[in-house]
C-alpha cells in the first residue's frame, strides 16, 4: 500500500501535464493548397495557442462568416494563413491582387491582423475578408510535423 500512493500521484501528475499540453498545443492537418509551397495538403503541423502574432508567422485562424453568396469555406472553419501585417503596420500598396477589401495603404488597426495565403491565386484571405480581429487567431504554427506523401511520378511510357 505504501507504493500505491506515489504511483497514483505520479499518474495524476502525468495526466495534468498531458492536459496542460493539450490545452496549449494543437496538431492539425493542412487541407487545401492556399499555403503552397510552404505547406501542402496532407501536411501535419503543430500550433501553439496564442493571440500574440508577429508579421511573417503562419497562424491558425477562424475566419469570420460572410453572406452565403461569398462563403468559400464552412462556417467557423480553421485555416492556416501567413500574418503579413499586424497592428500598426502599413499595408503596402500593391500588396495583393485582387484587393477586394480595399486595405492597400491603410494602417492595421489595434487588435487586428492581415493574413494571406502563400499561394495567392487559390487563397481566400484578408483580400476578401479584410482585417482579421486578433480574437479569431487560434494560434501560431511552431513546427511542421510531417509532410504529405509526394505524388508518385508517372511511369515512363514506351512507344
Amino acid at each position: 500500500m505504501t507504493t500505491a500512493l506515489p504511483v497514483a500521484g505520479a499518474a495524476a501528475a502525468l495526466g495534468l501535464l498531458a492536459l496542460s499540453i493539450r490545452l496549449r498545443l494543437i496538431v492539425t492537418t493542412v487541407d487545401g493548397d492556399s499555403m503552397e509551397p510552404t505547406l501542402r495538403s496532407g501536411d501535419r503541423v503543430l500550433v501553439r495557442r496564442t493571440k500574440r502574432v508577429r508579421s511573417g508567422d503562419v497562424v491558425l485562424v477562424r475566419f469570420p462568416d460572410l453572406p452565403n453568396e461569398r462563403r468559400p469555406v464552412a462556417d467557423r472553419q480553421l485555416l492556416l494563413k501567413r500574418a503579413t501585417a499586424v497592428q500598426g503596420d502599413r499595408v503596402p500598396a500593391g500588396w495583393a491582387d485582387p484587393d477586394v477589401a480595399g486595405l492597400a495603404g491603410m494602417t492595421v488597426p489595434p487588435g487586428s491582423v492581415v493574413v494571406l495565403g502563400d499561394n495567392r491565386p487559390t487563397s481566400w484571405d484578408s483580400r476578401h475578408y479584410g482585417f482579421v480581429p486578433r480574437e479569431r487567431i487560434v494560434g501560431v504554427m511552431v513546427r511542421h510535423l510531417s509532410a504529405a506523401p509526394s505524388p508518385e511520378p508517372e511511369p515512363a511510357r514506351s512507344r
